[in-house]
């Protein structure tokens, strides 16, 4: 599975923030949703709204906003388990990790269950070696949070490029939801920030330690080039992936990435999703959620006939 599905221990991240620097504000740690964003709807949201095909344009942004914090991003890329490994698996990777989410949003609790258990076996397998310079283990919970808090910001993200900003009602009512997005793991219900105003305070204080360095950004650099499928995907894809991926990425993690991003790509890419989400207005939902629903109906199928779900 991607680092969606993972989480790790780690005693060598960064320590608090020295007093002398500024704290990180919403503005460096979150994506700008433009003002011409208007809302679609004014009826109640929840996560299950957000479940557009659309939805996974932000997904190698979001393996990115995970592996900054160091315990996630030595977990993926020193991983030896080569079942599940995105740079020799990638298309089961995928599979797998999509599937952990249509589990967390639509699964029952027998389901997610399942899948809990499912995942627990691959993190078993999942520890750092005896010396190593960032320790990480696989059933860490805080570092569980940090990767469903990225997960749960991809979903507001996308959706209101889609849709439109969401009232401040909106908003509580769509974070309400989501808390299942770690608790399908080992996070607890109390872990998860209470209201949307604290969830900001968490985020904000938790993108500190997000903090890349040489190896893990190699890592990423190979995700980003698509290193991990044929040369020819490689060429036409390449360029919109590099694109979508800086666009879904705050300023706080372009600057961990090292990468340039322009006031007219800003303009570009609002004005994408600007024309992406007209259009989807046009599309039934049963289409444009039909992915998450047949991932759902496959993960059914695995375990009524007992199958590997990872």
């Amino acid at each position: 599975m991607t680092a969606a599905a993972h989480s790790w221990q780690t005693d060598a991240a960064p320590g608090p923030r020295p007093a002398d620097q500024p704290r990180l504000t919403t503005e460096q740690t979150r994506i700008r949703i433009g003002t011409t964003h208007r809302p679609f709807t004014k009826r109640p949201l929840k996560l299950t709204d957000a479940l557009d095909f659309w939805q996974f344009a932000g997904a190698a942004a979001n393996v990115i906003m995970q592996m900054a914090r160091p315990g996630v991003g030595y977990g993926v890329a020193e991983s030896k388990v080569e079942s599940g490994s995105l740079m020799k698996r990638p298309w089961k990777r995928a599979r797998t990790t999509t599937q952990y989410l249509a589990v967390a949003i639509l699964g029952d609790e027998e389901e997610k269950k399942a899948f809990r258990e499912a995942v627990n076996g691959a993190h078993r397998q999942v520890r750092s070696e005896p010396g190593a310079p960032v320790k990480y283990n696989a059933f860490d919970r805080d570092l569980q949070l940090w990767v469903a808090a990225c997960l749960y910001i991809g979903f507001e993200d996308t959706y209101q490029l889609l849709a439109g900003r969401m009232s401040p009602e909106q908003n509580e009512a769509f974070y309400r939801s989501s808390s299942a997005l770690g608790t399908t793991l080992q996070v607890t219900e109390d872990m998860w920030p209470a209201t949307r105003a604290e969830f900001d305070e968490y985020w904000n204080t938790a993108c500190e330690q997000a903090v890349l360095d040489d190896f893990v950004r190699s890592y990423l650099e190979d995700l980003l080039n698509l290193r991990m499928i044929h040369w020819y995907l490689r060429i036409p894809f390449r360029g919109l992936l590099r694109f979508l991926t800086i666009g879904f990425l705050s300023p706080w993690f372009r600057e961990q990435m090292r990468v340039e991003w322009s006031d007219a790509d800003q303009r570009r890419f609002e004005n994408l999703f600007l024309f992406v989400g007209f259009v989807n207005r046009f599309i039934p939902r049963f289409l444009r959620h039909g992915g998450s629903h047949a991932l759902m109906a496959d993960v059914r199928r695995r375990i009524k006939r007992r199958k590997n779900l990872i």
